[in-house]
This record gives C-alpha cells, structure tokens and sequence, in this order.
C-alpha cells in the first residue's frame, strides 16, 4: 500500500462527446473513474489516488493554472496548462481526436513538455492512444497515419510480449478497446515491447521505472465507445462495414481495468 497519495497528473488531450460529456465532463473524469475501479482491485484505497486534471489544449501558457468547471455528473474540474513537476509522480496523456504528428503550437507544447519529464527520473509517464503516441515522438519514432489506411476499433485483441505478459496478467492475448488508424512506426532505442497486432506492430511501450504506454483504450467502456462509433459513422468517417462489425464486439470483455492496475503499480514502483 503506498504510504502516501498518488499524485497523477491526467493532461487532457481532448474532451468526451454527446452523454459521455453529460457524464463525465472531461477525460480527466473517465480516467478518475477507470483508476478508481483499478485501486479496489488493487486493495488500495480511492483516497491514495490525488488525480487533476489539466487542460493542455486551450493555453498558451505552461503555468496558466486556472481552474475550469467541466461539470457533467461527475461535477469535474481542471487547471489549464501543465503542473509542476515537484507537485506530481506520474503524468497520464490522454488520448485525442488529433494528431500527434501535427506541428500545432498546443502539441508542439505537448511533445516539449514530456521530453522534460522523460529528462528527469523521478515523476513517470503514463501514455494512451494519442498519448503513446505523443510520448512515441517525443522518443524519436516516427508517428504517422498507417499506410494501410486501416483503423483498430472496438475491443482488439493484442499480441503479448514476454514483457507484456509479465507486466499484464501473464496473458498470452489483451483484450483491449481500441480507435484508431494512426501508428507509432517502430520502437525507440532503449524502449521495451510490449505487444503487436496485426495492424500495429508497436501497441505498447515500456521503459522500467519511467515510461509505460499502450495503443489501446483502458479507460474506454462499451457506452463511451457506442458514443464515438455512432458519431463518426454519422460523419462518415467509418463506413458501414467498419461501424456494424465493430459494434458486434462493443461488449466483448476486456482487459481495461486491469491495465489500470498496471498503471498504478508502476506510478508506485521506486
């Protein structure tokens, strides 16, 4: 059990649509909610968790610090900009409709910022979807659409790597949700595997003590993933095909929970 609070910093890529932003209000809520779940399964109590949230999106300020009402049921909160370093222990990059390669102030920000956190060895990072993504470029790998132009949707399965299986259950296989088409291409130089799938060869990154990511989707339910499929498919970036499969897997088990417990242990490693 840790002796005291687990101080995570969740920076806010993106926010939740239609019911999912009714609920939750931000992402910083979805992820709240997913390491809650996490912690009971761990025998750790909720309280040890002190997760903020933190708007990297919307200031063009580092230390911009106020505070923003997201409201939704979850009544959450947020600072804009980025914490200090001696305020946390881990940072969580959500994912995002974005792109992790563009070169927009906000993700050059992004990117800067967690090179500053993976130069000191302290507070540890955490990276989802976008936020793998993101801490892939801040590591030197290429980041781009896949060549293929296939996406990963809904609940994927991911091929483990002895790390992989080590660190996650001792699974052969993950089960995790997943959204997206865009790949970190290789793994960076002193980088650890973590597992493959046919579509993306780099699903997860781990640096022992300092850097934990997956291309998948923990925190994602089957009602948030309902959300975003109905409203893409509305948009027409997924065709009929990719949206009525995807949908026959939506409530398929997955590993989302126990990722999470993952999470924790590593933020709490010394």
């Amino acid at each position: 059990m840790a002796s005291s609070p687990l101080r995570i910093a969740v920076l806010e890529a993106d926010v939740p649509i239609g019911s999912v932003r009714d609920k939750y209000g931000s992402y910083g809520a979805v992820f709240t909610d997913l390491l809650h779940k996490a912690a009971d399964a761990s025998n750790l109590p909720r309280e040890y968790l002190d997760i903020t949230g933190w708007d990297v999106i919307n200031s063009d300020n580092a230390s911009d610090g106020r505070v923003e009402d997201m409201r939704g049921d979850w009544d959450w909160k947020r600072k804009k900009g980025y914490p200090k370093l001696e305020d946390i222990d881990a940072i969580l990059i959500t994912g995002s409709r974005y792109n992790a390669f563009d070169d927009e102030p906000w993700v050059v920000r992004l990117v800067t910022f967690v090179k500053k956190v993976l130069a000191q060895s302290r507070v540890k990072v955490i990276g989802v979807c976008y936020g793998h993504q993101i801490v892939g470029r801040a590591l030197g790998a290429k980041v781009a659409r896949s060549e293929s132009g296939a996406w990963e949707v809904s609940v994927c399965q991911v091929s483990q790597t002895a790390t992989g299986k080590r660190l996650i259950g001792g699974k052969d296989t993950l089960n995790i949700f997943q959204m997206h088409k865009d790949l970190v291409y290789y793994y960076p130089e002193g980088v650890e595997e973590l597992g493959s799938s046919g579509p993306c060869k780099v699903q997860g990154m781990y640096i022992p003590k300092k850097v934990i990511t997956v291309q998948g989707h923990p925190e994602f339910t089957s009602e948030i993933v309902a959300v975003i499929l109905e409203s893409r498919y509305k948009l027409g970036v997924f065709t009929d095909e990719i949206y009525e499969e995807a949908k026959t897997r939506l409530d398929d088990p997955h590993d989302g929970v126990l990722v999470a417990q993952v999470f924790l242990k590593f933020i709490m490693e010394k």
